[in-house]
């Protein structure tokens, strides 16, 4: 297993097709690090598509698609399916149809690997989720097992305490008080 990137590493260089629409003839992009450039981003992981914990987070990523915008922040899902499964399981479960946000199929594991988040014997991505500032530096990494789900509410929290460029005490909440 690779190395785990973490806090103040750069986010590695990727280039990776995605499925971005349902729309017949404009399913698929190339996402890369030219797109994040001078951006927040926030990258969240998952082990394979066609399962029963990963549809309930992206599907409660998608519910929070626009509190990411209005922190000027990207969302990008990823697991390491082709972008082709990933289009299937967009059409065929009726929580993923209307996603808002870029699916990457990091079907060569580059991007996983690069960032150390294979589990030793699935080699399938852990449920890793990451938020990289503007400069392309990852600023907070979160992972968890398999088989648990993460919390979107913690991800947009932290966004929020990140983007203050402040102290911020525990349980801090965007509205109250840094330290000064």
């Amino acid at each position: 297993m690779s190395r785990f990137l973490g806090v103040s590493e750069s986010f590695p260089t990727f280039s990776v097709p995605s499925v971005v629409s349902l729309e017949k003839g404009k399913e698929f992009a190339i996402i890369d690090n030219e797109k994040i450039k001078g951006r927040w981003s926030v990258f969240f992981f998952w082990p394979m598509d066609f399962t029963f914990v990963c549809p309930t987070e992206i599907a409660e990523f998608n519910k929070s698609y626009k509190q990411f915008l209005d922190r000027e922040t990207d969302l990008f899902g990823a697991s390491t399916d082709s972008q082709y499964v990933h289009l299937a399981w967009r059409q065929n479960h009726e929580d993923l149809k209307g996603l808002l946000f870029p699916m990457l199929a990091d079907n060569k594991k580059e991007l996983s690997e690069a960032l150390g988040i294979l589990h030793p014997t699935e080699k399938v991505p852990f449920r890793a989720t990451y938020i990289v500032d503007p400069e392309g530096l990852i600023r907070w990494v979160s992972v968890n097992d398999l088989s648990v789900g993460r919390n979107v509410k913690e991800v947009l929290r932290t966004l929020d305490a990140l983007q203050t460029d402040e102290l911020c005490p525990c349980n801090w909440e965007k509205g109250q008080s840094t330290i000064k």
